[in-house]
């Protein structure tokens, strides 16, 4: 053990409690914004099609930037554009406190998406760099278990602040994290730059952004389709979805023929890497809407309050935050990466099945369970994954794969959103009328939006455990 903790220098140290101060921000804000959007409803009057953009626009900012801020970081330093993103989250989120209109404070969820993913793409691959690859797994997972920590605390947090103050000093509270996260990375003497002097791909850049705003944008409408409403704007949805994917067929072209590119498409030759990112979509894109649909339910059949249910679906988070850092160290032992990863899977798969059996009456054990069965999968999934992810490519790939694995994370939970909307968009009509003559067609909503979870999981589990047993070619694994 001795040995184990002399390999962890004070650099390191300074460097992950920046990290774990800076990541912690997104997951605190998201979940606490869920309890802010009634008051932010009433305050600039405002329907709930309206406020479900509140947290919508703010992946959508975040998707678009993240593997150009990748790129742009590999150039000019992971330390510099981490800093960059702590500055863009706190003034945006002064802006958004003080917003006197809506759209003013959705502009600034957009912008506080940029700065979100300044930070995620580059902790992710700083911490990577830094720390010896017998270590790294370990603190994947103390990253990693902030993240849930955020999760976790941000609903009671949330609802203290709405109840005893006012939903603008919830975004005052991202302030304290980004200026410890600051005060801890300074002390990190090194900057990480691992393509110095390069050219930036700024026609690369520009169209990987606007091919996923274009898809993203499209997408978003279809719960409106699937609801037969046939406004101008919904009906361009389709078509935006397909010229996104035409845009998307050029992009990778223009990858393969260009001397410096904005994402460096030859990662995806690496078995582990391709897979695990999959992997990752899939438990991302299957378990993202579980918090959502919980809380419409617990609130709704369960007839809880908005603090009871916060505390029955806190259980999923915490038991993550508990597990997470303790399964990335053990991934670090583990000589067959597939086996943790694989097995979170399998328990992801087993939590969603589980819902699946919900039904009018609500048995809070079995509540509580599969809540327990999903908590305990991603914690044995996340860090281990992101472990493998980022140590299946060379040294000099490690920007474009930090960018990927968190694109194909927020994909996921943008998918997992839009497969619960047009659920409940093609049974319900809407989340609006829910009352004791549409629980059942609720219940309905459930089992149909987490069937088709199910098969992700299922289709995850096994590219998890096809992904190969160690990275093809890498040195720290010969």
């Amino acid at each position: 053990m001795a040995s184990r903790e002399k390999s962890i220098s004070k650099d390191m140290k300074m460097l992950l409690i920046a990290c774990c101060m800076g990541v912690i921000i997104m997951p605190l804000m998201s979940t606490m914004m869920n309890l802010a959007l009634v008051g932010i409803g009433e305050w600039f009057d405002v329907g709930s099609k309206d406020l479900a953009m509140v947290n919508t626009i703010f992946l959508l900012g975040s998707v678009i930037v993240m593997v150009p801020l990748a790129r742009i970081s590999d150039i000019l330093g992971r330390k510099k554009v981490f800093v960059a993103g702590l500055f863009i989250t706190v003034v945006s989120s002064v802006i958004a406190a003080l917003s006197p209109h809506f759209y003013i404070l959705l502009a600034m969820r957009f912008i506080m998406g940029f700065g979100s993913a300044a930070m995620a793409v580059t902790c992710v691959a700083m911490l990577t760099e830094v720390f010896p690859f017998e270590r790294r797994g370990w603190a994947f997972g103390i990253q990693t278990a902030f993240i849930y920590i955020g999760l976790a605390i941000g609903p009671a947090l949330g609802g203290f602040i709405c109840d005893i103050l006012d939903w603008r000093y919830v975004f005052f509270l991202s302030i304290p994290f980004a200026l410890l996260s600051l005060f801890f990375l300074l002390r990190f003497k090194q900057e990480l730059i691992s393509h110095a002097g390069a050219k930036m791909d700024y026609k690369g850049m520009v169209l990987f952004s606007a091919t996923i705003l274009v898809t993203m944008a499209g997408i978003i409408g279809l719960p409106d389709i699937w609801n037969g409403s046939l406004e101008i704007h919904n009906i361009w949805s389709p078509i935006l979805i397909v010229a996104g994917m035409i845009m998307l067929y050029y992009f990778l072209r223009l990858m393969k023929t260009t001397e410096s590119p904005a994402l460096d498409t030859s990662v995806f030759k690496y078995k582990v890497f391709s897979r695990s990112c999959i992997a990752a979509y899939m438990n991302y894109g299957a378990s993202y809407a579980v918090a959502f649909f919980m809380a419409l339910y617990l609130q709704s059949i369960g007839a809880l309050t908005p603090m009871q249910a916060g505390l029955v679906i806190m259980i999923q988070p915490v038991i993550q935050a508990v597990l997470t850092s303790r399964f990335g160290g053990y991934s670090d032992r583990v000589k067959d990466k597939r086996i943790l990863p694989t097995l979170g899977m399998v328990l992801t798969s087993a939590g969603v099945a589980m819902i699946i059996f919900l039904s009018t009456t609500v048995n809070f054990v079995y509540v509580g369970m599969l809540l327990a069965v999903l908590g305990v999968g991603f914690g044995i999934f996340s860090a281990p994954n992101t472990n493998a992810v980022m140590s299946s490519v060379p040294p000099k790939n490690r920007g474009a794969a930090s960018g990927m694995i968190e694109l194909v994370r927020q994909l996921g939970m943008m998918t997992s959103m839009t497969i619960a909307m047009c659920c409940i968009s093609f049974i319900m009509g809407s989340a609006d009328n829910l009352n004791p003559s549409s629980f059942d067609s609720f219940v309905n909503v459930l089992q149909v939006a987490f069937t088709i979870c199910l098969i992700m999981c299922v289709i995850g589990t096994i590219v998890s455990w096809f992904r190969g047993k160690n990275p093809e070619g890498i040195a720290e694994y010969q």
